[in-house]
């Protein structure tokens, strides 16, 4: 195997697919500005449509417009012609790709979509094929060449073709406003949705898994307590359960510094961090990452607007959530 060479081969191919992506910028026009009009003004969904290659493209371009706020589905070419063309109604857009613009599956369909006066949006390297010419709007994705050596396999050509879609796709999430708490519900399983969705309140200790001593506590107590619960602090509050402090692993660590140290008549309350950071439970569980990343936390209380204990979590929690 001659590494030289395939590492030649493989760089070229990169160049070819750049120079496609690069040259495609000429074609942000008054085309793809209609084309986002039609899209945006779809009141059904987005139907994505493409044979062999290209269907590959328009299947990821569909899940892209689906999960950045634009409905969409893609629709075999083939299938449709044997009673999947029922999926597309009145109020729907077609989005056709076809690097010849000649599609024989396509083309079949053409006179239904017509019928239908369903707005047709086309990706082709021909502007003067037949499916670049029945369209309401084409975008050229032509390309100067392939980046397989034979000129043969559809590659510079796809990429173009994806490279658009992922435009189009942008161009329509802003223009809807479309919001990260937008995405990640409709990404409620992947890590970033749980980063977007998954708050404090979903996974703090309540109740008796609360760490907590009153402010009378002996640091015997605190350690004890500490021990039970397993979060590395104990938060200390008031006779109202309104937060005053908290003592945690680090600062028992410090306190073992003193050579004078007697657990069960030293007071909690004199060792403790007052008016510590604490969490609210509406909190995103990610902006808590963060609050304990920047301040050396290991683990946080969580107050209410009275600033009374309702909860505590420890970064053990956010990796168990899949937060971090």
């Amino acid at each position: 195997m001659d590494h030289e060479k395939i590492r030649n081969l493989a760089e070229a191919v990169l160049d070819v697919e750049a120079q496609a992506i690069v040259r495609l910028k000429q074609q942000i026009n008054d085309d793809f500005m209609r084309a986002c009009g039609y899209m945006l003004a779809c009141e059904g969904r987005i139907v994505v449509t493409g044979m062999g290659k290209s269907g590959h493209i328009g299947n990821k371009i569909a899940a892209t417009l689906a999960s950045t706020g634009s409905p969409a589905f893609f629709m075999h070419p083939g299938e449709a012609s044997h009673g999947d063309l029922g999926m597309i109604t009145p109020k729907d857009v077609v989005v056709a790709l076809s690097n010849s613009g000649e599609t024989d599956e396509i083309l079949t369909i053409l006179p239904l979509i017509k019928r239908m006066k369903v707005p047709l949006i086309t990706l082709t390297g021909n502007p003067r094929s037949r499916l670049a010419v029945e369209a309401e709007v084409n975008l050229d994705v032509s390309v100067e060449q392939e980046a397989c050596p034979l000129g043969l396999a559809p590659t510079a050509s796809t990429t173009a073709a994806l490279a658009m879609g992922d435009a189009l796709a942008v161009s329509l999430l802003e223009s809807r406003g479309f919001t990260s708490d937008d995405f990640a519900l409709s990404h409620p399983g992947g890590r970033l949705g749980r980063r977007l969705l998954l708050h404090i309140g979903d996974i703090m200790h309540r109740d008796d898994g609360i760490p907590r001593v009153n402010e009378e506590a002996t640091l015997g107590q605190a350690l004890l307590e500490m021990t039970n619960k397993g979060l590395g602090m104990t938060a200390i509050v008031d006779a109202k359960d309104r937060l005053l402090g908290v003592f945690t692993d680090g600062d028992l660590r410090r306190l073992l510094d003193h050579n004078h140290m007697d657990v069960h008549t030293m007071q909690i309350a004199e060792h403790m961090t007052r008016d510590p950071r604490h969490a609210r439970a509406d909190m995103l569980a990610a902006e808590a990452v963060q609050l304990m990343e920047q301040y050396k936390i290991s683990a946080l209380p969580v107050v209410d607007d009275q600033l009374k204990l309702i909860g505590a979590f420890n970064m053990h929690d956010l990796l168990r959530a899949g937060v971090v």
